[in-house]
């Protein structure tokens, strides 16, 4: 793997002319890039340090909107600065750009330059810090799901929305025949993710015509999520080089499978698998276990912070390979959470729950957040679920925004984590979305109940 760029090689790569042009950016409540493109000799000279922005950027909703209701930012403060500060440990070139390299950066007070306590990237690392604290580092892994379609944005946006065509005709779940005819999108996606530093090891067509994914390797908690974040960014911006669009959207159609962001983790401590125990019959530690049972007590509590949309609880099917409880099994797909690598130094957790629209930095620091929680009260983990986790009645996934919303607004733990203005901050996101929402008029109300109402 490339090492991430060095700042003095963007610099003597600046002065030879090979890159002109540097992404500063944030990421956003919705998980996407937010920021300036620089020109790369201003960047060298003074912008490395660091840079400003509306503070309205950590305040909006998927239109770029400015709702009131924050209290972190409104038209009565004036939309004010933040300052964005480049973390230069994430430099890397954007080969699939030409001249180009980006640098993810950390959002600041203006007056004090402390890290704003709800921007995604500073609420990861509080919850690191928190497991630093007790000696132990988080590795995670992302996997990305989303669907390529025969039309570009730009063509789908014109049409309404309407007549979505996906690339190709049938399932393709790791199908190479048909993953041949989309190599055009997919082997640049690998080989420029790859050169930026991303270490992808594979995509595979999913259980869907039209539908991908792509797994990068496990690593530290925030470069995961910094990886999954850049990924997702270049896919849509290679797709579309292509005349393709790439979409993220959890369920883009109710009869089509819904697409989903499974997280897989593990704590380690000292370079040594701290979820791993060898004398134990599934190999898992009191450690694990006390994490895991914090995971599956407080799903309910989090569960925003893995679907942030009135569409994201569509994907919640029996049958689709989304779950629908909140049970651990043994290797099973149709449980909310699934243990992988029994009796290895690899065992580790994957939760099931997340859609393909979750934010990386929220969702992990969340579920940190949760695993910590189980750890501190000594919590026990039920016996694992056997069989077709959709047959069960008990611990449900909750199932809209609304009663999702409420939870978190509840949650003591969460409160205790993450801050009352943190989570107040995203309940008025949550919020935001559900009055959107509820003023639209469907398309399936108009044809059920035009004329038979």
């Amino acid at each position: 793997m490339p090492a991430v760029l060095p700042f003095e090689d963007l610099k003597a790569r600046v002065a030879a002319g090979e890159i002109d042009t540097v992404l500063a950016c944030l990421v956003d409540m919705q998980g996407r890039l937010m920021g300036k493109r620089f020109h790369a000799e201003h960047f060298v000279e003074s912008a490395w340090e660091e840079t400003h922005c509306c503070n309205y950027l950590l305040a909006t909703d998927l239109e770029m909107a400015t709702p009131d209701g924050y209290a972190a930012t409104s038209w009565q403060e004036g939309y004010g600065d933040y300052v964005m500060k480049p973390d230069l440990d994430t430099l890397r070139p954007l080969p699939w750009l030409e001249g180009t390299a980006l640098v993810l950066c950390d959002v600041l007070d203006h007056h004090t330059h402390e890290e704003i306590a709800h921007s995604p990237r500073a609420m990861l690392k509080r919850q690191l810090k928190r497991l630093a604290d007790m000696g132990y580092q988080a590795m995670t892994a992302t996997e990305l799901e989303f669907f390529l379609f025969e039309k570009s944005f730009e063509e789908i946006r014109k049409s309404g929305y309407r007549d979505l065509q996906p690339i190709s005709g049938y399932n393709e779940d790791y199908h190479i025949l048909q993953t041949t005819k989309e190599e055009h999108v997919m082997r640049p996606v690998r080989n420029h993710l790859r050169r930026a530093g991303i270490p992808v090891e594979n995509s595979k067509g999913e259980a869907e015509s039209g539908q991908e994914e792509l797994n990068v390797r496990y690593a530290e908690a925030l470069a995961t999520a910094d990886h999954h974040t850049i990924a997702k960014h270049a896919i849509k911006e290679i797709a579309w080089a292509q005349g393709h669009a790439a979409s993220f959207l959890p369920k883009w159609h109710h009869s089509r499978v819904g697409s989903s962001s499974h997280v897989h983790q593990s704590l380690w401590k000292d370079g040594q698998a701290a979820f791993y125990d060898p004398d134990d019959r599934l190999g898992m530690s009191p450690l694990m276990k006390a994490y895991m049972a914090g995971l599956l007590k407080y799903a309910p509590d989090y569960t925003y912070f893995l679907a942030p949309y009135v569409n994201s609880y569509k994907r919640f099917v029996k049958g689709s390979f989304a779950p629908t409880r909140v049970v651990w099994s043994v290797d099973n797909r149709t449980a909310g959470f699934r243990l992988c690598g029994t009796g290895t130094k690899a065992l580790r957790v994957e939760c099931r729950i997340g859609g393909s629209d979750l934010n990386p930095y929220l969702a992990t620091a969340a579920m940190l957040a949760a695993g910590i929680a189980g750890i501190e009260e000594n919590l026990s983990l039920a016996p694992a679920s056997d069989g077709d986790a959709y047959a069960g009645e008990t611990g449900r996934i909750p199932c809209n925004l609304r009663d999702t919303r409420q939870t978190m607004m509840e949650s003591s733990m969460l409160r205790d984590a993450f801050g009352n203005g943190v989570i107040d901050h995203y309940a008025r996101a949550a919020e935001v979305e559900l009055d959107d929402f509820e003023r639209v008029v469907t398309d399936y109300e108009i044809a059920r109940g035009f004329e038979r109402a």
